[in-house]
């Protein structure tokens, strides 16, 4: 059921008595994304109730809707138009909503292949910590510091304003699909996929798991067929099915173990890491789910080495996301100073000194 409710003006009110009385407010939509980063100990500002597709230009690649609007929605009048999020993002429940997808910045299996959650979006319209309705986007897209703020917004968790409305680029859906699979260790799958990508084929997701490679393919349909008769390997049946569950972590890898699970970037060509437990890789090598009950300080240690970072998904490990160096830290407390003077938005969620 398509909803429709302009909720800016109530928002607004919400975080300008919390900038006046130095309260934090914890910004929250359905909370599928509740278990990434730190919990936030605050009045809740929920932005469920603020919906709709504002505009929608199939002609022009482009749509615009509230930060409260279920994600699935989106994707079904994306679809009805032959359109979707290029970007993949993940739901991880139900009720996911574009807010939450864009402040988590998250991005699926076709990420390092059309781009990134932050690569889509156009423009926005934000709450920023003292109540003032801001917009980005346009011929207005940087601020005066020359910050694509904009972007900015995307794996922000909501530290730097409330986001109220996303304007986003939208692609067509490409014409074939098809997945192909190969038996590979994984020090084999790392190279193979790395000389895939060096071919001018239509590649759109490369993911291993448990001695196979998974190769998706997608594009115009003579294209795809020309990659398939160079590459070989047997046709995946039902491959749609396959990536919507390695995107939502439905595969058995991410559900049948109670062990800490662990998101680890790293330079896509950096080979298997020596870390106790077990691995699956995706972003073709570039993103890396481990399963390991390695201390968090060694395991990052030797993630850093390789030159990448780790995050936790699942367990107790603090901080959850990869410490981070002090250069950068002085730049992300100034940019959040900017937005969020009395630092009353989503504080700590990222890290305890923002």
């Amino acid at each position: 059921m398509k909803t429709s409710a302009d909720q800016s003006e109530h928002l607004r009110e919400r975080v300008a008595e919390a900038f006046a009385k130095a309260t934090p407010l914890h910004i929250r939509g359905s909370g599928s994304k509740d278990f990434l980063g730190e919990t936030v100990h605050a009045d809740t500002l929920d932005v469920t109730g603020h919906t709709g597709v504002v505009n929608y230009e199939p002609g022009e690649l482009v749509m615009t809707a509230r930060a409260g609007t279920p994600l699935a929605e989106i994707e079904t009048v994306l679809d009805e138009a032959h359109q979707m999020l290029a970007f993949e993002p993940p739901h991880f429940g139900e009720n996911a909503t574009l807010g939450g997808t864009i402040a988590s910045g998250l991005s699926g299996p076709a990420r390092p292949f059309t781009g990134a959650a932050r690569d889509f979006v156009l423009g926005c319209r934000i709450v920023n910590g003292q109540g003032q309705i801001l917009r980005f986007g346009g011929e207005v897209m940087k601020n005066v510091a020359g910050y694509d703020l904009s972007r900015l917004m995307a794996g922000s968790y909501g530290t730097l304003g409330v986001l109220l409305d996303v304007s986003l680029k939208v692609l067509p859906v490409p014409r074939t699909q098809v997945t192909q699979v190969f038996e590979h260790t994984a020090a084999q799958a790392l190279e193979q996929i790395s000389d895939w990508q060096l071919k001018p084929w239509p590649i759109t997701g490369a993911y291993w798991e448990d001695g196979k490679t998974y190769l998706r393919l997608a594009g115009a349909t003579s294209s795809v067929e020309s990659a398939c008769e160079k590459l070989g390997g047997d046709a995946l049946d039902d491959d749609r099915a396959f990536w919507h569950a390695v995107r939502e972590h439905q595969r058995p890898f991410f559900t049948t173990t109670d062990r800490p699970l662990w998101r680890v970037s790293l330079p896509p060509a950096a080979p298997m890491l020596d870390i106790d437990g077990d691995c699956v890789i995706d972003w073709g090598g570039a993103q890396r789910w481990l399963q390991s009950d390695m201390d968090a300080v060694a395991l990052r240690r030797i993630v850093k080495e390789a030159g990448g970072h780790a995050s936790v998904y699942r367990g107790d490990a603090l901080p959850r996301f990869h410490p981070i160096g002090e250069s950068i830290m002085a730049l992300q407390k100034r940019l959040k100073k900017s937005m969020d003077p009395a630092g009353i938005l989503n504080p700590g969620r990222i890290y305890p000194e923002l």
